[in-house]
């Protein structure tokens, strides 16, 4: 199977389950910012990877969440998710992000002023994932007041970028920096 299929030179794409959308409709959109969130996630992970065994079960869970990205893009690719099966985020998904979140916070020193986004590469990486899936989020919003979206999804989304920024702090932690304390600015 060729990788090109020239289907899309007119600036339509298909979507999944049937029909045809131009490449800039908000369902594309939404879907899309996902994809660059999974891809963001992929850059996190390889740095991980090469920090070594302590980052190990960070690594793991990522892995897990690009696979419900995965799936959530798969969802919201569908227009009628419901109808055609591809309702594939689990809600578990949602407790399980919450349980992740309780056990890398319970390993920090609790957060008492706001941080930027700094400190280890990777968690540099983690606070642009962050970003990225804050504006998933948006994007997600902004769909649903048009389309039909589980409300489930705004909450994965909303509990992921939790997460991510739990994650940046962590790494960190592991490696020994500290977090990069917001001053606020004098001039």
């Amino acid at each position: 199977m060729k990788i090109y299929t020239k289907t899309g030179d007119q600036g339509q794409t298909s979507l999944y389950g049937g029909g045809r959308v131009e490449k800039d409709h908000l369902r594309i959109e939404t879907f899309g910012t996902v994809d660059e969130l999974n891809a963001d996630l992929g850059m996190v992970r390889a740095e991980l990877s090469r920090l070594g065994d302590k980052f190990h079960s960070m690594d793991e869970l990522l892995d897990h969440v690009q696979n419900q990205l995965f799936d959530l893009g798969a969802e919201l690719a569908t227009p009628n998710a419901a109808a055609k099966g591809t309702q594939l985020l689990a809600t578990e998904a949602i407790t399980s992000l919450e349980h992740a979140i309780d056990h890398w916070e319970s390993q920090l020193a609790p957060l008492k002023q706001f941080v930027l986004p700094g400190g280890t590469e990777a968690a540099a990486r983690l606070h642009v994932a962050r970003c990225v899936c804050r504006r998933s989020e948006r994007v997600l919003v902004t769909l649903m007041r048009t389309e039909p979206v589980r409300p489930e999804v705004v909450v994965y989304l909303n509990r992921l970028s939790d997460l991510l920024f739990v994650l940046a702090r962590a790494a960190n932690h592991l490696a020994g920096v500290p977090d990069v304390p917001w001053k606020k600015s004098t001039v």
